[in-house]
C-alpha cells in the first residue's frame, strides 16, 4: 500500500541493521529507528483521509473473519448449506463458544489465496449465503443462543445467476429476520461494509465498526461511476458518503469504535483479535441481562429511526 512505503523503508533499515554485528552505536541506532518508525506509523494512520482508509479496509493482509474465529472464539463448528440451492464459501456460519457463551457466528469470508478468493468471490455473498445465515440464525433463536456478526464484503454479488435467485429479496428477508430475532444480536463491520450485501447482516443491538473499517451505501468507485462518469473521482466520492468510523458514529449508525493497533489492524492481528474480543464479552455480558421483548423492541426502534430528516 503506497501510504506504508516510509514506513517499509525504516523497517528495512532496522532490518540491515539487526543483521549486521552490533556494536553499541548500532544498537542505539536501531532503538531510534524504531522510535521514528513507531512515530511515523502514528502520524500515517492518525491523518487518513476518506480514500486512505478504504484502502486500509481492503488491505490484503487484513485479519479476515477465519482468523477472529480461531484468535476470538473457542470451539468453532462450521454449518454449512441452505437446504434449498448450495452453500456459499463466502458466508461462514458456525456455534462457537466465548467468555462462556455459546453463540452462533456468521461472517463474511474474503479468503487469502487467489484460490479462496476466487471460491468466496471476494467476500460477494449470494442468495444462499444469505438463506444459509437465515437458516442458522432461526436455529440459534430456538436454542436461545446469541448472533454474532462479522461483516467483511463490498457487497453483494452482482451476478445474473445471483440475481434470478432473488439476491435483493433474500437481503431484505435477512434483515426482516434479524429485526424480529429473539436473541440478543451484535455486528461487528470489521473490514469493508459495502452496501445491502453489509447489511444482510448488519441489524443487531449493538453494531461497532474497527477503526479504519469503512460502511457505506455504496463503493467509492461505484458512486464516482454514478455521479462523475469516472472511478478516478473515487477519493472525492469517498469524503463526499462520509463513510469512516468516527463519522458513522456521530450519525448513530454505528455504537462504538474498535481502535486498532498503531499501524491498522494487518500489523497486529492479535492484539486487534483481543480488542475485538473484550468489546464482544462485554457486550455479550450486557445484552444477555436485559429482557429479551425490550431488546427487540429497541433494536426494531433503532434501526426504524436512521435516516430520519427535519424540514424547516
Amino acid at each position: 500500500m503506497p501510504l506504508e512505503k516510509p514506513i517499509y523503508e525504516l523497517e528495512d533499515k532496522i532490518a540491515d541493521l539487526e543483521t549486521a554485528p552490533l556494536g553499541e552505536q548500532s544498537q542505539d541506532e536501531v532503538q531510534q529507528l524504531r522510535r521514528e518508525c513507531a512515530d511515523l506509523q502514528k502520524q500515517i494512520f492518525g491523518n487518513l483521509d476518506p480514500w486512505q482508509t478504504v484502502e486500509v479496509a481492503r488491505h490484503p493482509n487484513r485479519p479476515k473473519t477465519s482468523d477472529y474465529l480461531s484468535l476470538v472464539f473457542d470451539e468453532f463448528v462450521e454449518l454449512h448449506g441452505d437446504k434449498a440451492f448450495g452453500d456459499d464459501p463466502a458466508m461462514l456460519t458456525g456455534f462457537a463458544k466465548i467468555d462462556r457463551h455459546k453463540v452462533l457466528v456468521i461472517g463474511h469470508q474474503k479468503g487469502k489465496t487467489l484460490t479462496e478468493k476466487q471460491a468466496c468471490h471476494f467476500g460477494c455473498a449470494h442468495p444462499e449465503g444469505y438463506r444459509k445465515a437465515m437458516g442458522k440464525m432461526r436455529l440459534a433463536a430456538k436454542y436461545g443462543l446469541p448472533v454474532i456478526c462479522l461483516i467483511d464484503t463490498p457487497g453483494a454479488y452482482p451476478g445474473v445467476g445471483a440475481e434470478e435467485r432473488g439476491q435483493a429479496q433474500v437481503i431484505a428477508e435477512s434483515m426482516f429476520l434479524m429485526a424480529s430475532l429473539k436473541v440478543p444480536i451484535i455486528c461487528v463491520v470489521i473490514g469493508e461494509g459495502g452496501s445491502g450485501g453489509a447489511l444482510g447482516i448488519g441489524v443487531g443491538d449493538r453494531v461497532a465498526i474497527l477503526e479504519h473499517a469503512y460502511y457505506s451505501v455504496i463503493s467509492p468507485e461505484g458512486c464516482a461511476g454514478i455521479l462523475w462518469k469516472s472511478a478516478e473521482f473515487k477519493a472525492d466520492a469517498a469524503r463526499a458518503l462520509r463513510m469512516r468510523a468516527w463519522d458513522l458514529k456521530e450519525f448513530g449508525v454505528i455504537d462504538k469504535v474498535i481502535d486498532e493497533p498503531r499501524g491498522g489492524a494487518h500489523r497486529d492481528p492479535r492484539l486487534m483479535a483481543a480488542r475485538l474480543k473484550t468489546f464482544l464479552e462485554r457486550t455479550l455480558r450486557d445484552l444477555v441481562k436485559q429482557p429479551i421483548e425490550e431488546l427487540v423492541e429497541s433494536r426494531y426502534a433503532k434501526f426504524r429511526q436512521m435516516g430520519n430528516f427535519l424540514e424547516d
